[in-house]
C-alpha cells in the first residue's frame, strides 16, 4: 500500500471527517499541517499545486491526489473497506448514503459557517446561519426518530455508513455556537452510538466522553 498523506487543518470539519474514517479503517497515514485561517485563507503555492481551489482537506495516496471531503471519503471506503461497511454496495443503500453525503455538503454548510463565525469571526449573517443549521438538524432528528420507530439505529441500513460519519461532526460541534442538543433527542442517542464505534477519535470542540 502506498503511503497516505492528509493535508490537514485541526479545526476544519472536513479534515476531521477524513481523520475519523482513516482511524475507523485503521489505516496508517501521515498528516501535514496546513496553516490556513478558515474563511480567510492565503493559499500557499504548495497547496495550490495539489488543489487549485486552495481548500482542505487534500489527500494523496501514492500518485493519486484528491480534494473535496466527499470524494476522499468515497475513495477511502471503496479502496480500503473490503466488507463495504461504510459505502454499501446494495443499490438503495448506496443511493441513500450518497444522498446524505450531498446533504452534508449542502444543507449543513450553514452549520459549518456558523461554527467558523463563532470561533473565528468569519463573514456571515449569524441569525440566518444558525436558523439554517437548526433546520437541517431538525430534518436529521425527524429522520432518526422515524428510524427508531422502525427499530433502526443508523441513518442508512443496519450499521454505520458514510452517511453517519459525514453528518456527525456538524451536529457534535454545534454547541460551539449555542445549539441546545436537548432539542434533538434522536440525534443525542445517535451521537452516543456513533462515539462507541471502534476507532472513534475526537477533535477540539468534541469532548472526550460519551
Amino acid at each position: 500500500m502506498a503511503e497516505i498523506t492528509l493535508y490537514n487543518y485541526e479545526m476544519d470539519e472536513g479534515s476531521y471527517r477524513v481523520r475519523l474514517l482513516l482511524s475507523m479503517l485503521d489505516l496508517p497515514y501521515k498528516t501535514i499541517a496546513v496553516d490556513m485561517f478558515p474563511g480567510k485563507e492565503e493559499s500557499k503555492p504548495a497547496m495550490l499545486a495539489l488543489n487549485p481551489l486552495g481548500t482542505m482537506p487534500v489527500l494523496t495516496d501514492g500518485d493519486l491526489v484528491l480534494h473535496g471531503t466527499e470524494a476522499i471519503l468515497a475513495y477511502l471506503a471503496k479502496a480500503y473497506d473490503p466488507v463495504r461497511h461504510w459505502l454499501p454496495e446494495e443499490a438503495a443503500n448506496f443511493g441513500l448514503t450518497t444522498m446524505w453525503l450531498h446533504f452534508s455538503a449542502t444543507a449543513l454548510a450553514p452549520a459549518v459557517a456558523a461554527r467558523l463565525q463563532s470561533l473565528f469571526d468569519t463573514p456571515g449573517h449569524e441569525v440566518f446561519l444558525s436558523a439554517a443549521a437548526r433546520k437541517a438538524f431538525r430534518i436529521m432528528d425527524d429522520h432518526m426518530t422515524l428510524r427508531h420507530f422502525d427499530g433502526c439505529e443508523w441513518f442508512v441500513g443496519d450499521g454505520p455508513t458514510l452517511a453517519d460519519l459525514t453528518l456527525f461532526p456538524s451536529f457534535a460541534l454545534s454547541r460551539d455556537y449555542g445549539v441546545n442538543h436537548d432539542d434533538y433527542p434522536a440525534l443525542r442517542r445517535w451521537l452516543r452510538r456513533f462515539r462507541a464505534i471502534k476507532g472513534f477519535r475526537t477533535m477540539p470542540g468534541i469532548p472526550d466522553y460519551h
